[in-house]
């Protein structure tokens, strides 16, 4: 896994090890990356689920003004630290090890532009943190929330709430789903 563009480009990065998390691949990272390529210079960030922190920390190499990365996994956190490290990016990130639904409620204070939500499979966290996501009104009028999940079902939820699906991708088993404020 490495970072793939931007002033960072290259940089190999630390994975976690053991089958608790699940790497974003590189093609999808880049796919995401070049679909939303307009939106990041400036933005602000926010990587629910971060892992390994390869997707915050591609956004900030991208041009990012801030990634705020969570994860409630103090192994990933440990990982996420050696990879900001690695990438010399610690004066654009703000880590927290929390649960999701925690950050969301107490540490994160301010609208955010783009988020990438890429929870567990076989969970409803995705929704959840939509939910939250809008009840705490953490986005912006044009905010981009993009979820990486293996179930289509969450679509039929997601439905039911303020957000509008604008894009959905396939790429084998992950479905990445686009989602902007009504």
């Amino acid at each position: 896994m490495r970072i793939i563009s931007g002033k960072a480009r290259g940089t190999k990065l630390y994975t976690l090890e053991g089958e608790n998390t699940r790497p974003t691949l590189d093609r999808v990272k880049e796919s995401v990356f070049n679909i939303i390529q307009n939106e990041i210079q400036d933005c602000i960030f926010l990587d629910l689920f971060s892992g390994s922190g390869a997707i915050g920390l591609e956004a900030i190499s991208r041009g990012a003004k801030k990634a705020i990365l969570c994860d409630s996994s103090k192994e990933a956190i440990s990982v996420i630290e050696k990879n900001i490290q690695k990438t010399h990016c610690e004066k654009y990130i703000e880590l927290y090890c929390e649960k999701y639904d925690f950050a969301l409620k107490n540490r994160i204070k301010e609208k955010v532009d783009i988020v990438y939500i890429d929870p567990p499979y076989k969970t409803d966290f995705a929704y959840k943190s939509i939910v939250l996501l809008l009840e705490r009104e953490l986005l912006k009028e044009q905010s981009i929330v993009i979820i990486e999940t293996d179930q289509e079902e969450v679509i039929d939820d997601i439905k039911q709430l303020d957000i509008e699906i604008i894009s959905q991708r396939k790429y084998g088993r992950a479905h990445i789903i686009f989602l902007k404020r009504k």
